[in-house]
Formats: C-alpha cells, sequence, structure tokens
C-alpha cells in the first residue's frame, strides 16, 4: 500500500483489536462494521483481503456505497458468486488479485507475443504443484468448498489465459491420486497444458513454455524468463562450438539481480502482486474498465474451474 497512489484512512476487520492496530500503522480510523465505515468515510475504494466466501456479500455493499473494488483471488467458491457481483457492480472498476497475470515475467510473455515478430502461438504448457479433488461434483455441492484447486489452481489458468486468450473447452485427465493433466483448447486451435504436478520435498516447481512459430519463451518460477530465438546454425559432424557469432541468435535470459536491495527484486513485485494493485488504481484513476482481471476475466477462470471437476475425462465446452 506504501507504493501505491492511494491514502489509506480506514481499516475495517471484525476483530477490533486487529482493526486498530493495523489502522495505527496507517495513521488511519478502526471498523468493526461496514455499514458504519460507509456511513461515516467519504471512500472512492475498497481493498478486500478475506477468504472467497465472503468476496461476494462485501463486493455488493461497497458497490451499493458507490465505490471501486479490489479483491484477493479467487473472486467466489463458484461462478454463481460472480454472476451476483457483476449484477450489482453498475460502472464500477472491480479488480481480482491473479498475481500471476500481472507479474513482470507474464508481462513479457504478453509483449513479445503482441509484437507478432516472433509468429502466432502454436502451443503452451505449464507446471504447477495444484491438487484436484477426486470427487469434483461433490465439491461443488459443498457450497462454500476452498480446494486447493480453486485456491491455487487459479495461478496458473490466469497466466495462461492472460497469455493465451479465453479458453473455448476442457478436459481434466486424473491419475487416481489428486493430480492429473487439464488439456486447454483455444479457439485458434491452439492446444495448452497444464500438469498438475507433486511438490517434491516441499520445493515448488513452477514451469511455463509458450511455443510461437518462429521463437520459444519459458518462465522458471516466476523470476527467470528465456526466449529462445531461432537455433543457431549448425551442421552435424562439423560444427564444434554451440554459440554462433553475434548477438542475433540463441537465448535472451531476464532475471532479478538478487545482488541489489532495489524493488524489482522484491516477491511483492516480482510475483505481480504490487501490479495487480496498481493496475486496479490505474483504472480507477484513469475511468477504464479493467480487462486483466476483470470480472468477466474471473468469471472465465471460475468456469474453467468449475468444468474441471466435473470433466472426469470428458471434454468440456466452455
Amino acid at each position: 500500500m506504501n507504493f501505491l497512489p492511494v491514502r489509506v484512512v480506514a481499516i475495517c476487520d471484525r476483530d477490533e483489536a486487529l482493526a486498530r492496530h493495523t489502522a495505527d500503522q496507517y495513521g488511519a480510523r478502526a471498523y468493526t462494521d461496514t455499514t458504519e465505515l460507509y456511513r461515516n468515510e467519504e471512500l472512492d475504494a475498497v481493498f478486500l483481503s478475506v477468504s472467497p466466501q465472503l468476496h461476494p456479500q462485501l463486493a455488493c455493499e461497497a458497490f451499493d456505497a458507490g465505490l471501486h473494488v479490489f479483491m484477493e483471488k479467487p473472486p467466489a467458491t463458484r461462478v454463481a458468486g460472480v454472476d451476483e457481483m457483476l449484477q450489482r457492480r453498475k460502472d464500477r472498476v472491480v479488480v481480482v488479485g491473479f498475481k500471476k497475470a500481472f507479474m513482470p515475467a507474464t508481462e513479457k510473455a504478453i509483449e513479445l507475443i503482441s509484437e507478432g515478430k516472433h509468429g502466432p502461438v502454436l502451443g503452451m504448457v505449464g507446471i504447477y504443484p495444484v491438487a484436484i479433488p477426486e470427487d469434483g461434483e461433490r465439491a461443488l455441492r459443498e457450497e462454500g468448498t476452498v480446494t486447493d484447486w480453486l485456491a491455487n489452481g487459479c495461478h496458473p489458468l490466469a497466466f495462461l489465459v492472460a497469455v493465451g486468450g479465453p479458453v473455448a473447452a476442457l478436459t481434466m485427465h486424473r491419475d487416481g491420486h489428486e493430480r492429473g493433466v487439464c488439456v486447454l483448447e483455444f479457439p485458434n486451435g491452439t492446444i495448452g497444458t497444464l500438469h498438475l504436478a507433486h511438490e517434491v520435498a516441499g520445493w515448488p516447481l513452477e514451469l511455463y513454455v509458450v511455443s510461437v512459430e518462429n521463437a520459444q519463451l519459458t518462465v522458471e518460477n516466476c523470476t527467470t524468463v528465456k526466449l529462445l530465438r531461432s537455433r543457431p546454425s549448425f551442421e552435424y559432424g562439423r560444427t564444434t562450438s554451440f554459440i554462433s557469432p553475434g548477438v542475433d541468435e540463441g537465448m535472451v535470459v531476464w532475471q532479478p539481480q538478487n545482488a541489489l536491495s532495489t524493488l524489482e527484486n522484491m516477491a511483492l513485485f516480482t510475483q505481480g502482486i504490487y501490479a495487480e494493485m496498481r493496475y486496479f488504481c490505474d483504472c480507477v484513476l484513469e475511468g477504464v474498465e479493467p480487462q486483466r482481471g476483470s470480472l468477466e476475466f474471473a468469471r472465465h477462470l471460475m468456469t474453467l474451474y468449475e468444468a474441471a471437476l466435473l470433466s472426469n475425462g470428458e471434454r468440456v465446452v466452455i
């Protein structure tokens, strides 16, 4: 919040001691009730930092008070909760904090693809340690359940949709151990696969590979971006060096300079947490509708979430 173009004037929490403690950090006033908060304060926007079960109710209260809303991911536990917010939003700006859609690595991927000089996207692969319930229908029946697939599966989905666009169809293949592969079909025929990997000894492997016609983009653990351009010229049995002359072939690598204690090396910035909140602020200040992280974007991801739970190896049209 210290780096955003905002002034924190009030904190609301049902835990009064926590509300006062946090308010003291910002020189703000403390509340335990949103009705009193909206009656006494002149606000432009609210940031919701609560569980997804509470997002629809609190967001709609804020809309009725005429406020813009930023909320953490996921936006709700079911698509219906997002629909409720869409109906009450009116002209307010709403952004959901899908940080993987805003991290610098994602911005670079979108930039390189939108330039067009490397050709169209031909395929995408994501690897992310996340579990999917074996009984997806039960998870949907139990309203308010926050599965690992909901709480964390939205991260790789956000990256793949932010880079590749909306998904036309989905198929989830399970392995019987709450893992599997999610196959995403995009309208232009591109196929994306999301491998729900096992986390090895607490080591969080996260990897994305975007293949385009003339290059391949790799994002490793959010902080290393590699652009593999045209392969250096070689001949079997004759070429003896893996390094080609000049700088027009081979790989370009971007990564944080962790030897420096500057903002771009901090997790709040490399993971997209700052960028998602800054994007919300900019949309409010400039009076423009958000695209990435909008309620429409969120609804699409929630639709993919529910479809994956129900797929059981069957293709689901979105």
